[in-house]
């Protein structure tokens, strides 16, 4: 494993980060037991992962802080949330119930990240309204840095974190980013890394580059739209040269390797409920940068798509 300093927070972080949530939020959603779950994590933490991000929303938050009483409490960074928007009528108060709530089910007195979860841009501004209480928090010693997530998949193009940068509240941010929409190297990296905000990649790889079924269809219907230019990619497969010419071993691979280089990225999710597909994912982002030839013709195929998750 290797390892980064997160941006402006000084924290050095596993450059592969175990995302507990997502589509298989740790083997929940395959029906694996508490206990397959709690061993996963350790898995991580014993190949190296340090970065441990979960959320209540995701279930996750209990096998975490089982997972991790095993393991020095500063050994680990945790990075959890609060659901976004608020449901109370006193957003303050609500606040500091879920995050004791948080602590309570991660066995920890204190949050290296907690953030404020996928905020869409028009609740931008309540977001914002909590960082007062979230400072206060932090005065407390009960979180040690502030974060926000975006709502990708209804904000593909980073509208709300392009407000979010305007202010030098955040200390970390979460973007989508992926080989399919790299728009966040144009409107979210270049302030992140003006101004050392910490930068977490969720969506490295969803359907559309782990089962070829799906990236064929999106593939089409992104010609259909006249989106992409047919002629930049080979026939109706644009990554099968990756496969071809021996560039990657496959896809996921080659997608976890291109988010983990890109400048300004600091920690690439990944999640599974597997322990293989865990080592395999944690094997591909340490590997070694793609050609630059072959970032090149990626940036082309997809240059103007920020419409897409990648889903």
């Amino acid at each position: 494993m290797e390892y980064k300093t997160l941006g402006r927070t000084g924290l050095r972080v596993s450059v592969a980060g175990l995302g507990c949530g997502g589509p298989s939020r740790l083997g929940l959603r395959d029906n694996r037991s508490e206990r397959e779950c709690v061993s996963l994590v350790r898995q991580a933490v014993d190949l190296g992962v340090n970065f441990l991000d979960t959320a209540e929303a995701y279930g996750t938050e209990e096998i975490v802080g089982k997972a991790i009483a095993s393991f020095p409490r500063e050994k680990i960074v945790l990075s959890t949330k609060k659901s976004f928007p608020l449901t109370g009528r006193d957003p303050s108060a609500e606040v500091r119930k879920s995050l004791e709530q948080s602590l309570k089910r991660l066995r920890t007195d204190y949050i290296d990240i907690y953030h404020v979860h996928g905020v869409e841009p028009e609740h931008y501004a309540s977001a914002y309204g909590l960082v007062p209480t979230l400072v206060k928090l932090r005065d407390e010693g009960k979180i040690r840095f502030l974060g926000i997530t975006e709502a990708f998949v209804d904000d593909t193009t980073h509208r709300m974190l392009q407000q979010a940068l305007k202010d030098g509240c955040w200390d970390i941010i979460m973007v989508g980013f992926n080989m399919l929409n790299q728009s966040a190297r144009m409107t979210v990296l270049p302030e992140t890394i003006k101004k050392n905000i910490g930068v977490l990649i969720m969506f490295a790889v969803r359907r559309a580059l782990s089962q070829p079924a799906r990236l064929r269809q999106l593939w089409a219907e992104l010609k259909g739209k006249g989106l992409v230019d047919p002629a930049l990619a080979d026939g109706d497969d644009p990554l099968r040269f990756l496969i071809e010419d021996r560039i990657a071993a496959s896809i996921p691979e080659a997608a976890y390797r291109f988010c983990r280089y890109e400048p300004g990225v600091h920690v690439v999710l990944t999640g599974t409920g597997n322990t293989e597909h865990l080592k395999e994912n944690l094997e591909a982002v340490v590997k070694s940068p793609l050609p630059e030839a072959t970032v090149r013709r990626l940036r082309g195929i997809f240059a103007r798509l920020d419409c897409v998750t990648g889903n």
